[in-house]
């Protein structure tokens, strides 16, 4: 998608319900990350496809192996943000697996939201068709990362909400 926060509605809506399932942040960054590739094809103007080799299942495979791996060590540090942010478990129990499955899932997802818009996408290289490419598809897309941008705005919002309310009752009784 030529922006990446429409990719943040999907990311919300399916990791915030799945945070004690998967690692949600992994997931969350997983949904975005892939499109630093476009950002530094147009920004450093580069001879290469807007959608090269991140927007593979292929590269899935190794973005959420690191992605999954960097964030799981750093999960002792960044702990306490998540928990800030998205009401994760302040004492993180979760196994590297599902670091690593957010990951992948997120990368994933990523790539079948992008198939049917960019007939440069590669989904299942090193074949080099798209068998997902349906421009047709566009508006619908679009609508439908739109809908679960408000889906997992308003979970987020449900689940701040208890989170406060549960701080509250607990410091008052």
């Amino acid at each position: 998608m030529p922006f990446t926060p429409f990719h943040l509605g999907p990311a919300l809506a399916i990791g915030l319900p799945l945070r004690k399932f998967i690692h949600a942040p992994t997931f969350i960054i997983a949904n975005v990350i892939l499109d630093l590739e476009p950002f530094f094809v147009l920004l450093f103007n580069l001879d290469y496809p807007l959608h090269g080799y991140a927007h593979t299942i292929l590269a899935a495979i190794p973005v959420s192996l690191i992605l999954g791996s960097v964030l799981y060590r750093l999960d002792f540090i960044l702990n306490n943000f998540w928990h800030k942010l998205f009401l994760t478990p302040i004492k993180s129990n979760q196994k590297f697996e599902s670091f690593i499955l957010a990951g992948f899932l997120g990368s994933i997802l990523h790539i079948l939201f992008d198939a049917p818009l960019y007939s440069d996408i590669r989904p299942l290289y090193p074949l080099t068709i798209n068998p997902f490419y349906h421009p047709d598809l566009a508006y619908d897309v679009y609508n439908l990362c739109l809908s679960l941008g408000i889906i997992g705005m308003i979970y987020y919002l449900y689940i701040v909400k208890r989170g406060i309310e549960n701080n509250f009752s607990q410091k008052i009784i």
